[in-house]
Order: structure tokens, then sequence, then C-alpha cells
């Protein structure tokens, strides 16, 4: 939809602890937005002519620098294993079906919102925890991030500055287990102390994999054998930050993995009279965002972003 510029950056503007006048910081505020807008327009122009296999869109983000939303939103900081977790590696036995779709199965809970807050850590592990339930009981329930934040900082998770799913789902083993977002909702803050309710337990785990690094292979036999599946990408750049839809790529992505996510599925579909492969992931940036708060990821393509680099699964 069209809206004005606004509307959408009405209330983004001051940051706490901003002492800049307020008509000054809306002056560079909507100097960011207008050189975001340009800058999507641009591409989008190149699109229509062919030249990319996606597109870009203006959404809630749109008056922050690359610098700024890379500060506040990407939380994932690659771990250093303490212990050896299990290795999933692909076995050139097992054959894969061409396209998987968990969300179709039920698998899936509709997209959250992590709001200003470095936690894409915790919604990427209860995203791959309510898979591993589903799985287990027919039952989709969604889990409690702040759980996670309050709960699992002595395993080295640091709230909304960032943490790493497998320390999450060593909490919830450690733990016995992890409350649903019903009983303990989501706050977008780190400041509050664990209170964990051992009569809700809606989840557990007792084993950890790991899918062995860069693997694009071994990633695809997870999806397809597993369930969703957690994963960390480069989601540092411009393009990532405005995706619309379509088939993401970017010269820009790196392996440096930065951004917790969940791959759902894989498949192929036709971009400019080829087959192009893409993953499936589920953002923690609400509905806004992308497809539905989804984005296709090339596949195949030597783990573009990184899609391999970090991947990991619970399981009971």
């Amino acid at each position: 939809p069209n809206v004005s510029p606004l509307v959408l950056l009405g209330g983004l503007f001051l940051t706490p602890g901003c002492s800049a006048p307020r008509q000054e910081a809306e002056a560079v505020r909507r100097e960011v937005w207008e050189k975001n807008l340009r800058r999507i327009e641009q591409h989008n122009h190149e699109e229509a002519r062919g030249q990319h296999t996606f597109r870009l869109a203006m959404n809630h983000y749109g008056d922050m620098t690359d610098e700024e939303f890379n500060q506040l939103l990407n939380g994932f900081t690659p771990a250093q294993q303490e212990e050896p977790p299990l290795l999933f590696q692909a076995s050139p036995a097992l054959k894969t079906p061409a396209e998987v779709d968990w969300r179709a199965k039920g698998y899936v809970t509709p997209v959250k919102n992590q709001g200003h807050c470095g936690s894409c850590w915790a919604f990427s592990a209860t995203g791959a925890l309510e898979g591993l339930v589903f799985n287990r009981t027919g039952k989709l329930v969604v889990l409690s991030e702040q759980n996670l934040i309050d709960c699992s900082r002595k395993l080295g998770n640091n709230g909304c500055h960032g943490g790493y799913m497998t320390r999450a789902f060593q909490y919830v083993h450690e733990n016995g287990g992890l409350n649903s977002e019903h009983i303990y909702p989501y706050l977008a803050t780190d400041t509050s102390s664990c209170r964990y309710n051992p009569q809700d337990r809606a989840a557990n785990c007792s084993t950890i994999w790991l899918v062995a690094e860069g693997s694009e292979a071994a990633l695809e036999q997870a999806v397809a054998t597993v369930g969703p599946v957690s994963v960390a990408v480069d989601a540092s750049g411009f393009f990532f930050h405005f995706y619309k839809s379509g088939v993401f790529s970017s010269m820009f992505c790196s392996h440096q993995v930065n951004h917790g996510m969940l791959a759902v599925g894989y498949g192929t579909s036709q971009e400019g009279g080829k087959n192009v492969s893409y993953w499936i992931l589920k953002n923690s940036w609400s509905e806004a965002w992308g497809e539905q708060g989804y984005i296709r990821l090339l596949k195949g393509a030597d783990n573009h972003c990184g899609v391999a680099s970090q991947a990991s699964f619970p399981l009971l």
C-alpha cells in the first residue's frame, strides 16, 4: 500500500537517551528514510528489467541505517561449543523429496515480532521446539521466547544482546522444560528475572544436534526428515532488511552469520525461465516483512548467506 512517509515514520524517531531536539532528529530520520526508499525503488526498477530474482519494499524499519538495524536486531553470535553435540551429517543413501514445507503440515506457529530486541536466537529456538512438540503430540503450542531470554543467561545467552540456539536448547534440557507463550508472554526486554513455572511444561528436549557445518546437503536431509530446523544467516545487508518477495540472493552476503531464523522447508521456482532452488525461512520481524514474514533464500549456491553454517535442532 502507498503510505505517506509521515505515517511510516510516525513514532519511530527518538531513541532513549537522545538529547537532540525532536525536529532535528526527525529531519535526520526522514533523510535516512528517503535514502532507503530511493535504494528500494532503484532495486525494484532493476528487478523489473530482469536483473534480480527478488523485490524490496519499504517497511517498519525504514528510518534506520544498516548499522543501527544490525545493532538492534541481529542478535546471533556463533557459539564456541562447550561440549561436543551430536553431529547430523548427510547420508548418501537418503533420498529427500524435491519440496518440503512444514507449514502445510501444521508444524509452524504464526510469525512473531521480536521488536527492538536482539532476541532472534530465542525465536529460532522456539520455532524448532514448536515443530518438535507438534511432531510428538499433534498439538501446535506457541512457546515462550521470554522464558529463554530471562532464564538462559547462565548458559551464556545475553537476552536482547544476542545468544545461541544451541544454548537455548541446552537450557530447556537442563531445566526440564519450557513454558508456553500463553503463561510466559513476550516483553521484548531482558530486565526481568526468571519466572519459569514447572507446572506448565509445554516442551522439552533431550538431545541437541548440529548440522554438519556448511553442508546444504545435510541441512536438506535434516529439514526433510526432522522438521523445522534452527539456522543462522548473514542478515546484515540493506537488501535483506527491505526484502519483500522472490528468491533472495546478494553478492554482499557472507558466511559471517548474525541472525537466527527457522528453516521450515525448501523448493524450486521458475525465475526468468530457469529453475531456482530456495530455502523457506521464517523470520521474527512480523508479517509485514518479506513474504508474510518469510523469505525464500537461494539454495544450493555455496551455502549462500551462511544458511548451513550454524544449523541445529533438538530431539526428545
